[in-house]
């Protein structure tokens, strides 16, 4: 599923792509990937360009404005769901596989929404704060300050875990990437937010700044990532480890990785680094 790393990586692509290019017309194949009916969307769009984005957690805003409609600027939301993708072609090739949404621009080139399994959505919102409150969608995984996430995690009584999965804590984080941060910052994924210390907050907010930094960076390609991080275990086909059992193990200590189920999530964690 995109969680923060990949959709920041489409925010990129998106920019890089298809910034200032008049919207001639959008192709929707399943309406029901839309949000905001599909004649409003299209009489909304058409003549306007996108003019930047922003992305909150997993989240996805497009910014357009046009010069027929200066005094009102329109913000496009994108929602990648489990599988979605955005993908720049030019009109003269084949429509990419599962492009359900496309968006032509009158370059003659057009960015395709791909919505594979059809849990992907598309539609129009007013103002970003407003969106992000009925949602109840906390601050992003990157900006979030070490207060913030403290005065988060303290307010509720549960699993670390299901605690930091939950968007209105942070935003972004999803099963692999909270997985992660708790190996690093060597918590339990079951230890209780109420016994948490102030160094376990300290070491949770640096392992997410971390996390996040290192699978932007590395485009969310697992083999590429550092040889101590736990995701070789759960990615190990795609491990950069020669012995294929060496996956089975922490790579900090050598003590076998444990798997189970946290918040009725998969859970892989080391049960020596990561004590209750």
């Amino acid at each position: 599923m995109p969680e923060l790393p990949e959709v920041e990586i489409y925010r990129l692509y998106l920019e890089s792509s298809s910034l200032h290019q008049p919207v001639e017309d959008i192709e929707v194949e399943d309406p029901k990937l839309l949000t905001t009916p599909f004649a409003t969307l299209q009489e909304a769009l058409k003549g306007r360009w996108f003019t930047g984005t922003e992305r909150v957690g997993k989240n996805l805003f497009v910014f357009t404005d046009g010069p027929d409609h200066p005094e009102q600027p329109l913000i496009l939301h994108m929602h990648f769901g489990m599988t979605g993708d955005l993908e720049y072609y030019h009109s003269s090739l084949d429509r990419p596989k599962y492009a359900r949404i496309v968006f032509h621009f009158r370059n003659g080139f057009n960015l395709g929404f791909i919505c594979p399994r059809k849990f992907e959505r598309i539609g129009l919102i007013d103002d970003i704060p407003t969106y992000l409150k009925r949602k109840k969608i906390g601050k992003d995984g990157l900006i979030i300050s070490l207060s913030e996430l403290d005065s988060q995690i303290r307010r509720k009584k549960a699993f670390i875990k299901p605690v930091l999965m939950d968007q209105s804590t942070v935003a972004g984080l999803g099963n692999w990437i909270v997985d992660e941060v708790l190996f690093q910052a060597r918590v339990h994924p079951e230890k209780r937010t109420e016994n948490l210390t102030d160094d376990d907050i300290k070491r949770l907010h640096d392992a997410i700044q971390l996390v996040l930094t290192i699978a932007i960076r590395h485009e969310a390609q697992y083999r590429d990532f550092p040889i101590h991080f736990l995701i070789h275990v759960r990615e190990w086909d795609n491990s950069p480890y020669d012995d294929v059992e060496a996956h089975k193990f922490c790579p900090r200590c050598g003590t076998r990785i444990a798997k189970s189920e946290v918040g009725g999530r998969t859970t892989y964690y080391c049960p020596n680094d990561q004590r209750l």
